[in-house]
């Protein structure tokens, strides 16, 4: 996500908490939380993809596959 959107959320939620947001900001606000989880859900998820859990007798899984079952 561009440092602009991430700094229009913060900016967003400031005004809320000070005056209150007009039914747009509400509307624009919601759009860019939904922007910001949706793509740190990807991060996350490419994150665990790449992870891989030892087990106490050695063997090894990759979160992937447990996601999968």
């Amino acid at each position: 996500m561009k440092q602009e959107k991430i700094e229009r959320i913060n900016e967003l939620a400031r005004k809320k908490k000070a005056i209150g947001l007009t039914d747009d900001e509400l509307s624009e606000q919601k759009e860019l939380y939904r922007e910001y989880i949706g793509e740190f859900r990807t991060g996350l998820r490419g994150q665990l993809d790449n992870m891989i859990i030892e087990r106490p007798d050695g063997t090894t899984i990759a979160v992937k596959n447990l996601r999968k079952k």
